[in-house]
């Protein structure tokens, strides 16, 4: 069986992300496989995985930054805010200049109150979202509060009476890039979806470490569990009696910052430690030993 660790995908388009952990777990020969966050099956890009117990640290990544390259068509809405969707209204665009559509961008970016598209996989009354919408009915999502890092404006190209912009974005997790599309064209008065998306990074993880299922299939290629903690998180090597106490659980007389991957002194990741109220001591978040 495949060590412990994560493999990161370059997803193609068309897959969901189901369809890509059902591959790798037969790469991996074992069942004990998930991801870190769903990708869309129009979106392309990274897509991390955990293998065996490095599963666990999935939870401790979905709340990471993430980075997207996107295309928004201005003058067309959606009832899914993207191209899969059906179109609602139509608007020219041919009075918008670059400027204001520059504008209307970068009035995205910061602290914001998103509202989540409605066929996102978020729970109302138990159901998901995009389960409700699909069978008709009325979905409405309160808004969440998201952070927009970043958001660059690549190029803006007219064609015909609606207008493409390529742009990329940084972001908080749970933040979405068809929202932001969607209520762009809202500002913009002409309506706006999403027509490609491509996910450029999930945390520390970028596409230039990432790899597709073809060439997975023809060599594995799994980071370990010790070399994926010290990327994604503040890292503290132990000394042989700290990482016994560890092994068994118990809080460290450590002033840690904040979440960290503590380590044996052979290098071995052995767990997820926080700060607790006193600061000069830290408690266990998750043990990956045994």
């Amino acid at each position: 069986m495949t060590e412990p660790g994560l493999v990161v995908v370059d997803k193609a388009g068309g897959m969901t992300s189901h369809d890509v952990v059902a591959r790798v777990r037969r790469l991996a020969g074992t069942r004990k496989v998930g991801h870190a966050g769903t990708l869309d099956p129009m979106a392309t890009g990274v897509l991390v995985l955990g293998v065996d117990r490095a599963t666990r640290l999935l939870g401790h990544l979905m709340l990471t930054e993430k980075a997207y390259d996107a295309t928004v068509r201005l003058g067309q809405s959606t009832n899914t805010d993207d191209a899969e969707g059906e179109t609602l209204a139509t608007a020219s665009t041919d009075h918008l200049d670059g400027e204001a559509i520059r504008a209307a961008f970068a009035g995205q970016v910061g602290d914001i109150e998103q509202v989540p598209t409605t066929v996102s996989a978020i729970k109302v009354d138990g159901k998901r979202a995009y389960a409700l919408a699909r069978a008709g009915e009325s979905v409405e999502l309160a808004a969440r509060p998201v952070t927009i890092h970043e958001l660059a404006v690549h190029a803006i190209r007219r064609e015909g009476a609606v207008t493409d912009v390529d742009i990329s974005v940084r972001c908080s997790s749970g933040t979405y890039v068809r929202a932001i599309a969607r209520d762009v064209g809202a500002t913009l008065g002409v309506g706006g979806h999403l027509t490609a998306l491509r996910r450029t990074a999930v945390g520390p993880y970028g596409v230039d470490m990432a790899h597709t299922l073809e060439e997975l299939g023809e060599e594995f290629a799994v980071l370990p569990i010790a070399d994926a903690a010290r990327a994604a998180f503040a890292s503290y090597d132990l000394d042989e009696e700290q990482a016994r106490d560890v092994r068994v659980g118990r809080r460290l007389a450590l002033g840690l910052a904040g979440l960290t991957a503590v380590f044996a002194p052979d290098g071995a990741f052995l767990a997820l430690y926080e700060p607790t109220a006193d600061a000069s001591v830290a408690r266990p978040v998750a043990v990956f030993t045994g």
